[in-house]
């Protein structure tokens, strides 16, 4: 949806769209002819009223276009306004503007010649193994009550992440987020790539000064881990596509907190950091790096790189662990509200149809003055001439 001060707000279901439009399209206060705005062939439904345009169609209608990527579905469609003279008046006060409509769908599910309907769940990756252990990282609503139903966020929004280990009827385990990287394609060694977590639960992205990212404490169980991340996207990226890729490992519940098994926020107030559980010295090598230099069992990005899918396990002392690698995405984020760009054109559209007579009044008034002192000078001139032919 966008936002409600707009004069275009977009309501994208599993196989339609509401496309709202305010007659007070230009924020004048003149409201436009609702036979004026057409979506692609389409003209408004019975749901209009005295102040807004209402068009609901099917994705499939209208002659919307389809784009597919290997990730997404785009409907694309434009709203379009076109102003007409009243039939005995031969002028018009506003300009013509075109609005472009897209909705995106995640490509999880059929695709046949009937309407789209994506799948919107899971959206996590669950990986099981023997001994009914699983892990699974998922994208919540704000209250972490429920998985979120949508992949698509804009830049001010938070990523509301959890991390899981299901025991069902294994021993107790205690869950650790490893490191976390995001990237553009499902690949976490691509480029371009950004560091979320890494040093064995460090959270970096926390360090920005435009970042609240932090892991939450206390956990809500110890199989359990959940962090915020500040919606980000990368620069020159067209379509905001970004995959998040965690390295997820399960230790023994009695494992006590060290520089290895630790979950470590920063705190920009006091420019220190705070672990989830033990004493905030574990957190220290977050600053300098060198965590597995505390514990070398583990690499700094990640547990086992070289494997990097399925569930796996460790001898580590007298404790086993399980480790896997677990994948959001894509997620889809925008860097504006949709209809910004649009809204600029509208009105850079007004201006120029007011600015270009302004000019040629301009011209108009120059050349006239030009003549007129022209005029002017000539005459004083011949007066001279005629007074001194007089007097000879």
């Amino acid at each position: 949806m966008l936002n409600p001060s707009s004069p275009v707000s977009v309501q994208c279901s599993e196989d339609s769209m509401v496309v709202t439009v305010q007659r007070d399209f230009y924020g004048n206060g003149r409201l436009v002819n609702p036979s004026d705005l057409l979506l692609g062939t389409c003209t408004a439904g019975s749901q209009s009223s005295g102040t807004t345009v209402v068009f609901q169609i099917a994705l499939q209608e209208c002659g919307s276009n389809l784009e597919m990527t290997s990730d997404i579905l785009i409907y694309k469609i434009n709203l379009s306004y076109a102003p007409t003279a009243s039939s005995n008046v031969p002028i018009i006060r506003s300009s013509p503007a075109v609005v472009p409509i897209w909705c995106y769908y995640p490509r999880f599910g059929n695709v046949s010649s009937n309407a789209i309907k994506p799948t919107w769940a899971p959206f996590s990756t669950t990986v099981s193994s023997e001994e009914r252990l699983s892990f699974s990282l998922t994208l919540m609503t704000e209250d972490w009550s429920a998985p979120r139903p949508s992949l698509v966020y804009q830049l001010g929004e938070i990523f509301y992440i959890e991390a899981l280990v299901d025991i069902e009827n294994h021993v107790p385990m205690m869950l650790f987020v490893d490191s976390c990287v995001a990237t553009l394609t499902p690949d976490e060694t691509s480029n371009p790539h950004y560091d979320i977590i890494t040093y064995n639960g460090c959270l970096m992205d926390g360090m920005l000064g435009d970042s609240s990212s932090a892991f939450v404490s206390p956990r809500p169980e110890a199989n359990k881990l959940r962090f915020t991340v500040d919606a980000f996207r990368f620069m020159n990226s067209d379509l905001s596509l970004i995959y998040i890729t965690c390295h997820l490992r399960a230790a023994d519940i009695n494992q006590t907190p060290d520089p290895m098994n630790k979950a470590c926020s920063y705190n920009k107030a006091t420019s220190s950091w705070s672990p989830v559980e033990g004493p905030s010295v574990n957190c220290q090598c977050c600053n300098t790096g060198n965590c597995a230099a505390v514990g070398s069992r583990r690499t700094l990005r990640g547990p086992y790189p070289a494997r990097s899918r399925g569930v796996g396990k460790r001898d580590v002392g007298s404790h086993l662990e399980k480790y896997t690698v677990a994948t959001l995405g894509p997620l889809l984020v925008t860097g504006s509200k949709p209809n910004q760009d649009s809204t600029e054109g509208i009105s850079q559209a007004s201006r120029m149809d007011v600015e270009e007579p302004l000019q040629l009044w301009v011209l108009v008034a120059m050349g006239s003055i030009t003549s007129v002192v022209v005029a002017v000078t000539l005459i004083v001139a011949a007066k001279c001439l005629l007074k001194k032919l007089s007097q000879k």
